[in-house]
């Protein structure tokens, strides 16, 4: 142990005292000088450590980014997230480690130098001050003469009190040197005993994460090698296709063939003569399917229906033009050349062609001999045919819609009840204090109790409650909140409630530009999607509110133009207003009749459209749909007039309630639109007053509907 200063020399204020001060002295200089590079040093460290640590994140987020391209391959995914994992406890330890090095070494090493060092500066500063007087008190005791007696006394008391205060700050500075020598070996033993334990920490936690990790890496080590395994082998089963391919297109068979794993019954390329300009041909990708002939200019476009129905188009050979394996394909509406690249691949094309148009009328014909039969509603988009089934109730079909198991707002399992115009599901508690905010804000009904109508139950599906509370709890964790639960108070879900929709306090930028988020509603509107629509509403578009740039349309007339049933449903059941018109005096039910959208018209009318209203050249929906050719528009307005006017004509002396065939009707036409628009007659009037000419051909209910139209002939007569 380093020997201290001794108390009785510092009295005596020896030149050994002297020179043991001086090195003790020096020693504390070397200290501080020596403790302040290791604090320099272990920022220094920590420092690099936490560098090393930053770039080892971004490692780790490269890594589950790769994981997330790989993530429909099971065993690379399970593998990286494993090791991704582990990788992300090991940077929490080092963050630990680093943090407690920090603490062990610079914080206790700071706290020893800024606790004596100070103070021993100031003390010496005094300590050699008053040594300084006291030399002088000495010179002065001595030079003074001895006949001179009083300032003899004088000078000898000075001296004493000098010398006095001198040891008294002598001792002082001792007692500080000693005590800092001796603490400073206990601090600096504690600094680096800290931060050996906190590397040994740090090994230890590695050693048990290893540990853990080595199951986990046995089996990833199999599933590696099996891995390889069938990697070889699929890599020899590419190059046998490859070489197969090859011999395939050397010994020239045609590069179209039938599709097994696709509905197109045969695809290739052809060349296209343009409309246009007749000596203009472009290599498109044609392909076959559902009675229909599509093609594709690139792989960056979608694709265009060539020609909707197959059945009323011929095809034959082209052999009159100059062009070699030609063929033509011709429907009352218009014609189309098209050339293969081989005669082979013509006769190919020839005859897939008139095979799909066989097939289809086979098709048909068996479908008149069926009884009608409607498809069931399906969750998440429009059901395709299949074997007639019983529809499921209301509550099987909303609760299969994505989150709709658990209540929107608690999270209670099986709820009953929903709000038609926001598209979730709630608990009686939570349907209960929906009710109080008001029907402008949610209209509650009962998913066991109520009728519920297809379009309503098809957005529950569409929409349902994990669509909607990522618009509505979008800045739930900003705000600091926490959803309740089922066991919560009744208080506390209210509270929630009111925040989430009357305030939409959790909505990602609520209420901040409302002419921005009306735009961004009637676009979503126009393009039929829902979610952004729920968006928009959300973030506080005004559902009537009229687009100056879109000539005065409303959301509503933008949903009638795109042709979405469920857009136009879903504004509806939000307040939208169905009358209203834009600046050329035209509503949604105008728009609807102009496109032909059979299903929309049906709608509006059903939910109190005024099919009298006339535009600005004095024209109504009705007149719109016979001058655009519209055959079951026009069917739909020309019974609900006559149905209206029936209904007037009979008065108090009449029966109550509509015409049941118009009812029938109307129900045909919801339940078509709303389970599978395609199967919607769509019929043309021919311009010089011939029969209407059939286009689109899959038309289940045909036969009612002309009874129906008969009887409402017979009833008018």
């Amino acid at each position: 142990m380093d020997s201290l200063l001794d108390f009785e020399e510092c009295i005596k204020d020896s030149p050994e005292f002297r020179l043991k001060l001086e090195n003790c002295e020096a020693d504390v200089s070397v200290l501080e000088t020596q403790l302040d590079k290791v604090m320099k040093l272990c920022s220094k460290m920590v420092e690099a450590g936490q560098a090393y640590n930053t770039a080892n994140q971004l490692f780790l987020t490269g890594l589950a980014e790769l994981s997330m391209h790989h993530k429909k391959d099971g065993v690379i995914t399970n593998c990286l997230n494993q090791f991704n994992q582990g990788l992300q406890e090991m940077v929490s330890f080092h963050t630990m480690l680093f943090d407690q090095t920090q603490r062990a070494i610079s914080q206790q090493l700071t706290n020893l130098c800024t606790q004596f060092l100070p103070q021993l500066v100031e003390t010496r500063r005094e300590f050699a001050r008053i040594g300084e007087d006291l030399d002088t008190a000495a010179v002065k005791n001595a030079q003074v003469s001895r006949h001179k007696a009083g300032e003899a006394e004088r000078a000898s008391h000075l001296l004493l009190a000098t010398r006095k205060c001198y040891q008294h700050f002598a001792l002082d500075y001792c007692l500080q040197l000693n005590t800092f020598k001796t603490q400073q070996r206990l601090d600096i033993l504690n600094s680096v005993f800290s931060f050996v334990h906190a590397q040994f920490t740090f090994f230890h936690q590695g050693f048990d994460l290893l540990r853990d990790l080595e199951p986990t890496m046995k089996t990833m080590a199999a599933q590696l090698s099996q891995l390889s395994t069938d990697c070889a082998a699929k890599r020899k089963d590419l190059e046998n296709s490859h070489l197969l391919v090859q011999q395939r297109d050397a010994s020239g068979e045609p590069l179209v063939s039938p599709c097994p794993e696709s509905d197109d019954i045969i695809q290739g390329y052809l060349f296209k003569r343009s409309r246009r300009k007749s000596k203009t041909w472009k290599r498109c990708w044609f392909s076959i399917r559902d009675n229909q002939l599509f093609y594709r200019k690139s792989h960056k476009e979608e694709n265009v229906v060539l020609f909707e129905d197959l059945r009323l188009c011929a095809v034959k050979s082209l052999d009159h033009i100059e062009r070699r394996f030609c063929f033509e394909l011709l429907s009352v509406q218009k014609c189309c050349a098209l050339q293969a690249d081989s005669e082979q691949l013509k006769q190919a094309w020839l005859s897939a062609l008139q095979g799909s148009i066989d097939l289809a009328y086979r098709e048909r014909a068996a479908q008149l001999t069926q009884p009608k039969e409607l498809p069931p509603l399906q969750c998440g988009g429009d059901s395709s045919p299949g074997p007639p089934v019983h529809r499921p109730p209301a509550l099987g079909v909303a609760l299969g819609g994505p989150g709709n198991h658990q209540c929107c707002d608690c999270g209670e399992e099986e709820p009953r009840w929903a709000s038609i115009n926001l598209g979730v599901t709630m608990c009686i508690e939570c349907s209960g204090i929906h009710r109080s905010l008001g029907v402008h804000l949610s209209k509650v009904r009962s998913l066991t109790l109520d009728s519920w109508d297809a379009e309503q139950l098809k957005l529950l599906c569409v929409l349902g409650n994990n669509v909607m509370n990522r618009i509505f709890e979008a800045r739930c964790s900003e705000e600091g909140r926490v959803k309740p639960r089922t066991n919560s108070p009744r208080s506390e879900k209210e509270t929630w409630i009111r925040e989430k929709y009357v305030e939409k306090r959790f909505v990602q930028n609520a209420i901040s530009d409302g002419a921005h988020a009306g735009l961004r509603l009637y676009r979503a509107a126009l393009a039929g999607d829902l979610i952004a629509m729920a968006a928009a509403l959300a973030q506080g578009a005004e559902v009537n509110g009229s687009l100056a740039e879109e000539e005065g349309r409303t959301p509503l007339i933008g949903a009638a133009v795109g042709g979405s049933l469920l857009a136009c449903e879903f504004l509806l059941l939000n307040g939208a207003n169905v009358n209203h018109r834009d600046l050329r005096g035209q509503g949604a039910l105008h728009a609807a009749a102009t496109a032909g959208h059979t299903g929309q018209v049906c709608l509006l009318l059903k939910r109190g459209a005024n099919q009298y209203a006339v535009d600005e050249r004095g024209q109504d929906p009705l007149a719109i749909a016979v001058e655009t050719a519209h055959a079951d528009i026009v069917t739909l307005l020309r019974m609900a007039r006559m149905n209206e006017e029936m209904r007037d004509s009979e008065g108090v002396f009449g029966a109550v309630g509509d015409d049941e065939t118009f009812q029938d009707i109307f129900r045909d036409f919801s339940d078509m639109a709303s389970h599978d628009p395609e199967r919607l007659t769509r019929r043309q009037f021919s311009r010089g007053g011939e029969e209407e000419e059939e286009v689109a051909a899959t038309e289940d209910g045909g036969g009612e509907m002309v009874n129906s139209k008969h009887h409402a002939e017979k009833t008018s007569e």
